[in-house]
């Protein structure tokens, strides 16, 4: 038996143990190791070093490509803007319609050898506030790889699919109210369909909800401003 063997790390123990020969040639060996590490013992730390707060580990979600520009600056005023009109993450604001307008002011922006999906992940970050703004500082280090991947995490946390069957089962269930006109019985149909965008009901299903949600007397009317009945209109001319 032979231990602490030259071809191993001082700090590992290892033995290797000769079996028997049990009626094979003498010169065949059939070595066993076994490797034993030894952890050295941690430095002492004083409590206070102990109990204090790490400081690794506060990365930022979004991970941004490389720029290969010279004198890339994103301009306070353009911050600003972005900052102006900020998605707080409340029950009835929109990601959707947050997504678009973001996408509205980042479009304006070009800038050398600097991708445009690279400058939305820079900014995105600015157009939080409250509950969003903390939903993305809890969001995983390097968790976030894409533009897509943002749009993708954003919408599914402020627009979960229980918020889309709910809205889906308010357009499917329209009905004008008592006292409301035919233009704000339209716009808030509008709004309904607005608030879901992808609610996936053809132009035939929404003619179809808005016209059967109407009172008798702005059915009629609607059908003489059609030349006698609406159904007798393609879904566009309706």
């Amino acid at each position: 038996m032979r231990t602490r063997n030259s071809n191993f790390p001082n700090n590992s123990n290892v033995t290797i143990l000769r079996r028997r020969n049990r009626g094979r040639a003498p010169n065949i060996v059939e070595p066993e190791l076994r490797t034993i590490v030894e952890v050295a013992p941690m430095a002492e730390r004083t409590m206070e070093e102990l109990l204090r707060a790490p400081t690794e580990g506060y990365g930022e979600a979004i991970v941004l490509s490389e720029i290969n520009a010279d004198h890339f600056e994103i301009k306070t005023n353009l911050l600003q803007l972005v900052q102006a009109n900020p998605f707080h993450g409340r029950e009835n604001d929109n990601p959707h319609a947050h997504i678009n307008s973001f996408k509205r002011i980042t479009s304006t922006l070009r800038f050398r050898n600097v991708p445009n999906d690279v400058i939305e992940l820079m900014m995105f970050p600015y157009s939080l506030e409250g509950a969003a703004k903390t939903w993305y500082q809890k969001e995983p280090q390097n968790s976030i790889l894409t533009w897509e991947d943002l749009v993708t995490k954003f919408v599914n946390q402020f627009f979960p699919p229980s918020k889309t069957t709910h809205l889906k089962n308010e357009i499917s269930r329209f009905t004008q109210k008592f006292e409301e006109t035919f233009s704000e019985a339209w716009e808030r149909f509008k709004e309904l369909l607005s608030a879901c965008p992808h609610h996936g009901f053809t132009e035939l299903t929404q003619v179809d909800t808005f016209y059967n949600g109407l009172n008798e007397n702005e059915q009629d009317s609607l059908n003489a401003a059609a030349g006698g009945n609406l159904l007798s209109k393609t879904t566009r001319e309706a």
